[in-house]
């Protein structure tokens, strides 16, 4: 069986790397700078105990493919449809992504879809490079079939993730286990928005009580924190890397980038959707989802916004809505 990942970023590119050290075939689909320093010089992994450079293949867009090969997508949301445009619909997809919109997206063309729920910390400091800062293994992985239970195919990739540096999961709710890192994704806005400063982790408790009392609402299951926090154990701990500052989550990153996009739209956006559904009021997630989007499009850098300024818009947005 061989593994394409699409999107080997800092996700996507150390769940390829892991896959590769544990003896499996992988191509890594990439672009821009990334893709050519991988071509030339491998892709070079590196964690609190090793830098190693590993001799993936890559390839910068879709090439001929075999009837064992499996899809990982690990993009951006707001990605999904483009990245997989050109590839068969006969294939399966994992969905190696934060949000819970990519799975039914895809299942609109691709028959056989599985959930990934992704805890694997890292960033890519340098093209070529991809940085895990998970400790002792550098991610856990959750997966099941969509939209619920599990397969032969959804066994043997948890079996194949868990032979070298990661730790797989068999969840035939990877759903439920998705909405809960959906809740703790709420506050990658504000991070990007207004920066590590006092307030922060006040503004994501609130994103989450709103998006908890959505989700309440609307009849939909989530993990909890402490289910989050019993499964991982001391098995992805977060390790300082020497050398390599961590900057912050991935709507930072991509606001760093400047790449004039971010995921908000299927973070806050999703509470705001589904808040809009069920008639219940979303004016934190709203504002994140509103000002993240124009920090992106206007190419912000990250923690742009005084967090004073960011409270007084979700109060201005909270007041109109009680009128």
């Amino acid at each position: 069986m061989r593994y394409i990942v699409i999107g080997a970023g800092a996700v996507g590119g150390t769940i390829g790397a892991r896959l590769f050290q544990g003896g499996h075939e992988v191509l890594l689909i990439a672009r821009g700078a990334h893709y050519e320093a991988i071509k030339r010089d491998g892709l070079r992994l590196i964690t609190s105990e090793l830098s190693e450079t590993l001799d993936i293949p890559a390839a910068d867009g879709p090439v001929p493919v075999r009837d064992d090969d499996v899809l990982i997508l690990a993009t951006k949301s707001q990605d999904t449809i483009a990245a997989l445009a050109p590839w068969p619909s006969d294939l399966p997809v994992v969905c190696a992504q934060n949000g819970v919109a990519n799975e039914r997206m895809v299942l609109r063309r691709f028959e056989r879809v599985y959930g990934m729920c992704v805890w694997l910390p890292a960033q890519i400091p340098q093209p070529g490079v991809v940085a895990a800062g998970g400790y002792p293994y550098s991610g856990m992985l959750h997966v099941g079939r969509y939209p619920q239970g599990v397969d032969e195919l959804s066994e043997l990739i948890v079996t194949d993730l868990g032979k070298h540096g990661l730790v797989g999961r068999s969840a035939p709710d990877v759903m439920r286990w998705k909405y809960g890192k959906l809740l703790g994704n709420l506050a990658n806005a504000a991070e990007a928005l207004v920066g590590h400063v006092p307030g922060l982790a006040d503004l994501g408790a609130r994103a989450r009580a709103e998006a908890m009392t959505v989700l309440d609402r609307a009849g939909i299951a989530y993990s909890t924190p402490e289910e989050e926090a019993e499964v991982r154990g001391h098995r992805v701990d977060m390790r300082p890397i020497e050398g390599i500052e961590r900057s912050g989550g991935s709507s930072w990153q991509s606001l760093a980038r400047g790449s004039g996009s971010i995921e908000a739209d299927y973070l806050n956006g999703e509470i705001v959707l589904i808040g809009r559904e069920h008639g219940v009021p979303t004016p934190v997630n709203e504002t994140l989802r509103r000002e993240a989007n124009r920090s992106a499009r206007e190419q912000l850098a990250p923690g742009s916004m005084p967090v004073d300024t960011l409270l007084a818009l979700i109060d201005e947005r909270s007041a109109a809505g009680s009128r």
